[in-house]
């Protein structure tokens, strides 16, 4: 079943137990909700699994950018009165996850990167996004996961029609060229927060080597590889990925 998308004054989002501690999933550029259904199914009965969808087709063109949607997941956290957060993203999720974090450390309890970007994202190159061109698209979604047939018709044909409409199009570009502006390098040191780094072994987009980095920069993280993997664990090796969360999330209460 998928989940019931809760519309509430200026936020659209999914709310799996209120009450329960908040685990706060953040999706990329062109993520959607099925990203994490698997997490979802995993998670949501022992913790309250939120996932905003973040405007991003939708805000002002001259507020929309990495500033924009890390004031509106900050307005969405304070609307919704959480706090002891465990912030998980995806690519530009886990980047705007990193900037959340750093403007918020006391309500941040810890921090989930996978395939994030941040301090450097081989996306989708200069040809993107190359509109009309169904294979084109369809191969770009391919080099996303180790195994392409994880890239199915209905995750290609979402792409395919994002990129197809100008407005939208434009507002990957505008966003994407905001996340390349902003790198992390010098700053994501100050992240005090447990930090759990899960990268898939053939991630071409944000290749292991920036995995390294990241452990090597943010003080308290623990950087864990999944084999034929590509760059969204979660979806790819779902069993694996949802094993090695379950283990951190423990170890955090014990």
């Amino acid at each position: 079943m998928d989940p019931v998308i809760i519309e509430d004054g200026k936020f659209k989002y999914i709310e799996s137990s209120p009450g329960k501690p908040v685990l706060m999933l953040l999706h990329g550029l062109l993520g959607a909700l099925s990203n994490f259904r698997f997490i979802i199914d995993k998670f949501s009965t022992d913790y309250n699994v939120v996932t905003p969808i973040l405007p991003i087709m939708e805000m002002p063109l001259k507020s929309l950018g990495l500033k924009g949607l890390v004031k509106y997941i900050e307005e969405f956290v304070e609307y919704k009165s959480f706090s002891d957060l465990h912030v998980m993203g995806n690519s530009l999720g886990g980047h705007l996850a990193q900037l959340y974090t750093l403007n918020n450390p006391s309500i941040v309890k810890s921090l989930i990167l996978t395939g994030s970007s941040g301090l450097f994202e081989n996306a989708m190159g200069n040809t993107f996004p190359k509109r009309g061109d169904y294979e084109f698209i369809k191969k770009k979604a391919e080099l996303v996961f180790y195994d392409p047939k994880t890239a199915t018709p209905e995750l290609v044909d979402e792409v395919y029609n994002t990129v197809n409409d100008r407005s939208k199009a434009i507002r990957v570009v505008v966003t994407a060229k905001s996340a390349v502006r902003n790198n992390l390098e010098n700053i994501i040191h100050n992240i005090s927060a447990p930090t759990l780094l899960v990268w898939g072994r053939q991630d071409d987009i944000t290749p292991p080597f920036v995995a390294e980095k990241f452990n090597e920069l943010i003080p308290n993280s623990k950087l864990v590889f999944i084999d034929k993997c590509g760059h969204a664990p979660m979806m790819e090796r779902p069993d694996e990925f949802n094993e090695i969360l379950e283990s951190f999330l423990k170890n955090l209460e014990d």
